[in-house]
C-alpha cells in the first residue's frame, strides 16, 4: 500500500481557511491522511496488473478448448475403429465369423 506521507497539518490549515472550525478541519485532514495511507500506489496497481496478465496468459481460450475437443474426438474414433478391427480380426482368426 501507499507509503506517501500526507501533511495533515497543511491540509487542516487549508480546510480551516475555507471557514470550517479548527476541530472539524483537523478531523477531516486526519481522515484524508488515514485514507491515503490505505490507498494503492501506482506500483501496487502495476504489480496487480502484471499478476493478472500472467494468469490470463496461462488460461485456455475457447479456441484452445475446441482444438483439444477435436483431438480427443479423433483419438476416440481411432480407438473405436482399432477396437472394431481387432474384434473382426480375432473373430475371423478363431472362426467366429
Amino acid at each position: 500500500m501507499s507509503n506517501a506521507a500526507f501533511d495533515t497539518l497543511t491540509i487542516a490549515r487549508d480546510i480551516e481557511a475555507t471557514g470550517l472550525k479548527r476541530a472539524q478541519a483537523e478531523a477531516i485532514a486526519t481522515a484524508i491522511g488515514a485514507a491515503g495511507e490505505r490507498a494503492a500506489t501506482k506500483a501496487d496497481i502495476e504489480i496487480s496488473a502484471k499478476r493478472l496478465e500472467d494468469k490470463v496468459e496461462n488460461c485456455a481460450t475457447r479456441a484452445d478448448i475446441a482444438n483439444l475437443e477435436n483431438r480427443m474426438l479423433k483419438v476416440a474414433v481411432g480407438i473405436v475403429v482399432a477396437n472394431t478391427a481387432l474384434t473382426v480380426g480375432l473373430l475371423r482368426l478363431f472362426g467366429g465369423g
